[in-house]
């Protein structure tokens, strides 16, 4: 029997019905401020993965614009997951993985080239542990590549995440696959909530993390730098999921992307307003 990891956020997170989903992502096409360029071609992306109420629109705008330009892509490889830099790597080499709109399973082809590449890596076929990173942005990866298949990767933030990166494209052309990467993480957590408060009010904390913290890091990313992606998170704390990021910007850079463009960036203090905030940036590269 195959296995099949719970989508456990739907109904939560996000709807969990199939109208639902479809229905929100079509309120977010139609509340989009811009139009996909189709004469610009990109490789991947770069998504936010708080609930939808809070960044959906983000991400579906970037998993919008890159479907706008990447028709019926083989595999969608997402990195994403919450780690310190001394966990492993990990992938989901088997099954499938379960959204409202119906399951997206495994291209095993592509993670056993992968793993001639990397070797050392964890198994998270049987993981049921959740994880939003991924997981929220599932649901849009079925409604824009209904027959794609994906590669689940949890990268650690640490250079090793980088060569991961590079060898994901290695092994799809390796293959002859056409695929799109997707690196998940937030921005910067400010706040009480979140342990981190070096403003006297929310005003000049909120200036801070909007024009100093988080654009230092949305830079590095259009910059395609993930060295320095994976760098600035660790001192500047301005992203919670670095070595997904840099992974998909290495992996990027494989497959031939040159720069990065930013679609949108928001904080979550624009629809809940509070000392605690988050921010989110939705780029394509």
């Amino acid at each position: 029997m195959e296995n099949i990891r719970q989508a456990v956020f739907a109904g939560t997170w996000y709807p969990g019905s199939a109208s639902g989903c479809r229905s929100e992502i079509e309120k977010m096409m139609t509340s989009s401020t811009w139009m996909p360029d189709k004469f610009d071609a990109h490789v991947g992306g770069i998504v936010p993965h708080a609930g939808w109420y809070f960044s959906g629109g983000i991400a579906c705008d970037v998993i919008r614009h890159l479907s706008s330009t990447i028709a019926d892509p083989d595999v969608a490889v997402i990195f994403g997951t919450h780690m310190h830099a001394a966990m492993p790597v990990s992938i989901m080499r088997t099954g499938a993985w379960e959204t409202p709109l119906g399951n997206l399973p495994v291209h095993e082809a592509l993670v056993e080239e992968l793993l001639r590449h990397i070797p050392k890596t964890r198994d998270a076929s049987h993981e049921m542990t959740a994880d939003n990173t991924i997981e929220v942005q599932l649901p849009f990866i079925k409604y824009f590549w209904n027959h794609v298949k994906i590669v689940p990767i949890s990268a650690p933030p640490d250079p090793v995440s980088i060569d991961v990166g590079k060898s994901v494209a290695a092994a799809a052309m390796a293959l002859g696959l056409k695929i799109v990467v997707i690196g998940s993480t937030d921005l910067t957590h400010y706040g009480p909530h979140y342990g981190l408060v070096l403003k006297k009010n929310t005003e000049d904390a909120l200036e801070w993390v909007r024009r100093d913290n988080d654009h230092r890091m949305v830079d590095a990313m259009l910059s395609l730098d993930p060295e320095t992606v994976i760098a600035l998170a660790r001192n500047k704390l301005n992203a919670c999921c670095a070595g997904a990021a840099g992974a998909a910007i290495a992996a990027g850079r494989t497959l031939g992307a040159v720069r990065g463009e930013l679609l949108t960036y928001a904080t979550s203090f624009d629809k809940s307003p509070g000392e605690s905030f988050v921010g989110y940036a939705g780029i394509v590269f």
